[in-house]
């Protein structure tokens, strides 16, 4: 995400005018419309920030993350939720439980997308799960695979820092890999020695080539590979070898129907989302040049925080 707000491009999604960002958020309720009845005034919520328009063949199904009408904070030419109000759809508040705090609740919003993931690559007891990419989504996908009882999560990234935090964070096992494309064949061997098994899924929270030429040979025979980073919008990958492996891949888009799932997560213990917060900022123009600045450093800083 920092690398689409440096370059204005997220996939198909570019900026073209001015436009306020911020997209993971929770606040408190001052107003509500008269037929609203699943929150009120005071209430504290977590927002999910896309508006589907309900009507579509896509909605109707229940894929509403794929609207092709969607409206989502920070997606242009939509403006986003750093602001000190915001109006949002009442159906799209999830009222926060009493031991989650605001900041817990923000973090719905990127745990859904790792939630999301392992519901796509059907992660559970019995899967061994490697996760491509250990930045933000790499991390919250990991808490999520072993929520969802993984019993063996391997994690890879090229910055040992950040594989340092995953450790901390539960990972099974971690391998440093490189940038480069001639070390795929024995970083592959790596990452399967770590697994100590078959890799049932692989989850690529990257997005290069490179990672998915790495998830592709990486996995098993009959397994999974679930796309969840927009590094590279077009890719020359060895498909029909996977194909001829029938490893399946999986498109993860966003998310849909997981902000329940993840406040009962972050409600019963089962998912801990505090140590991912790593530095708060208030909301002035000082504290929020600071905090972009930190962000952009990369380093320790992991979720930036904007304490309205």
């Amino acid at each position: 995400m920092l690398a689409a707000v440096q370059h204005l491009q997220c996939g198909d999604f570019i900026v073209k005018e001015p436009m306020v960002i911020g997209h993971e958020c929770a606040g408190t309720i001052e107003e509500v419309g008269k037929a609203v009845k699943n929150v009120a005034v005071g209430d504290r919520v977590a927002l999910e920030p896309g508006i589907a328009c309900n009507k579509c063949k896509l909605c109707k199904q229940g894929f509403y993350n794929l609207c092709p009408d969607m409206e989502f904070f920070a997606t242009p030419p939509v403006h986003g939720s750093l602001a000190n109000h915001v109006i949002h759809p009442a159906d799209m508040c999830f009222k926060l439980p009493e031991n989650v705090s605001l900041e817990e609740g923000a973090m719905c919003e990127p745990l859904s997308v790792g939630v999301h993931a392992c519901q796509r690559a059907t992660v559970g007891p019995t899967t061994k799960v490697l996760i491509l990419g250990a930045g933000p989504i790499g991390l919250v996908t990991l808490l999520a695979a072993h929520a969802f009882g993984s019993p063996t999560v391997v994690i890879a990234d090229i910055s040992p820092e950040r594989l340092k935090v995953a450790k901390e964070l539960g990972a099974n096992a971690t391998v440093v890999l490189s940038t480069s494309d001639n070390e795929v064949e024995s970083e592959v061997l790596a990452l399967q020695k770590a697994m100590g098994a078959d890799i049932d899924v692989t989850i690529d929270c990257v997005g290069f080539t490179k990672s998915m030429k790495t998830a592709l040979k990486a996995t098993r025979a009959g397994g999974r590979v679930c796309l969840v980073g927009m590094g590279h919008n077009e890719m020359t990958l060895p498909l029909t070898p996977a194909a001829a492996r029938e490893v399946d891949i999986l498109g993860v888009f966003r998310y849909r129907n997981t902000y329940p799932l993840c406040l009962d997560l972050i409600s019963s213990g089962r998912v801990n989302v505090k140590p991912l917060i790593t530095h708060r900022f208030g909301f002035n123009q000082k504290d929020v040049v600071d905090a972009f600045e930190t962000s952009a450093k990369g380093g320790s800083s992991i979720k930036v925080m904007f304490n309205l």
